[in-house]
């Protein structure tokens, strides 16, 4: 499940410090580096995320397509909102994912923000939880295709509402998708180990809002373009990578919203996020840049880093299995 509205921070307090120093972009290389170095060591194959060959890591800011039990904790992203005067945010949130029948999972996820104009008090305050169901209807192994649908139900007055978070829930049906390139002839041995997702999905508003201040149904959508090294190492040629950088996908996401009725100008806005995972056994480290798309979207550029946790790898007793299997 995507993360939550990225966020910024400065002259803030104790713990916010510490938070702003992590999130600088020397402090945020640093910290992953650091826990990727612990990590380092070589794995064995695991089985999260596959279509044939294809191993489809969990994005950060757009969703994956794969019904599977597991774990964001945690997602730490900072950025500066614009407006007058521009709000400086960050925020720290968590989304847990379970796989209740077959093909079928089940997301909650919340978050709580650090939120400082200036020359004002610092707010704090949980965001709008939401929840998610995903059903993954689609998997060819052959041509590393998966697709999958799902409803988003992001419920409004769970938030601090002084944050700016909605009074009011929004509904957002989703189709999701992954192609890996790996089916393409030997001839192109580059570009095989690239893999596109992506998402489309409708977010309707419970309140139409007023002529003031509108509530436009909006159209929500992301792409992810990835290169896997391992992939690359693994299924098309060896060319010597050793720990960790055999493990790592370079990646650029795309994070979209468009307004589509009631009056709103037709303006699309969200960030381009280029990054990188690494990805072992039991879990995965990523990081991306945040760059507004355009004015409205933010003049500054952010920063996202997640720990991101296989649940049906780690306990496999527990969650390799649906929730509520069959039993034989």
């Amino acid at each position: 499940m995507r993360a939550h509205s990225p966020c910024d921070f400065s002259q803030l307090g104790p713990i916010e410090v510490y938070f702003r120093n992590l999130f600088t972009s020397k402090g945020a290389v640093s910290f992953f580096v650091s826990i990727l170095t612990l990590v380092a060591a070589p794995f064995s194959a695991f089985s999260h995320g596959f279509a044939g060959d294809r191993f489809f890591p969990a994005t950060i800011t757009t969703d994956d397509p794969f019904a599977a039990s597991e774990l964001s904790l945690p997602t730490f992203s900072a950025i500066r909102q614009p407006g007058q005067p521009p709000t400086k945010v960050y925020d720290i949130s968590a989304d847990l994912s379970v796989l209740v029948l077959p093909q079928v999972a089940l997301t909650i996820g919340d978050g709580y923000s650090f939120q400082k104009v200036a020359n004002q008090r610092a707010q704090t305050g949980f965001d709008n939880a939401a929840l998610n169901i995903l059903y993954e209807f689609f998997e060819n192994d052959r041509h590393e295709t998966i697709a999958s649908i799902g409803l988003t139900w992001e419920i409004g007055g769970s938030g601090r509402r002084s944050l700016g978070n909605d009074t009011f829930s929004t509904l957002i049906p989703t189709f999701y998708f992954g192609k890996g390139l790996g089916d393409l002839p030997d001839s192109l041995p580059f570009v095989r180990p690239i893999a596109i997702t992506g998402e489309l999905g409708l977010g309707i508003p419970t309140s139409s809002g007023t002529q003031s201040s509108p509530n436009p149904n909006t159209l929500e959508w992301g792409i992810a373009v990835e290169y896997s090294l391992i992939y690359l190492q693994e299924h098309v040629k060896d060319i010597g990578l050793r720990a960790p950088f055999n493990r790592l996908i370079p990646l650029v996401e795309f994070a979209m919203s468009t307004p589509l009725n009631r009056g709103v100008d037709i303006l699309t806005t969200g960030t381009i996020n280029p990054g990188i995972i690494w990805s072992g056994q039991y879990f995965q480290l990523g990081i991306e840049a945040l760059i507004p798309v355009n004015g409205h979207s933010g003049h500054n550029v952010g920063v996202i880093a997640q720990i991101h946790f296989y649940l049906d790898d780690i306990f496999p007793r527990i969650f390799s299995k649906p929730l509520f299997a069959r039993s034989n």
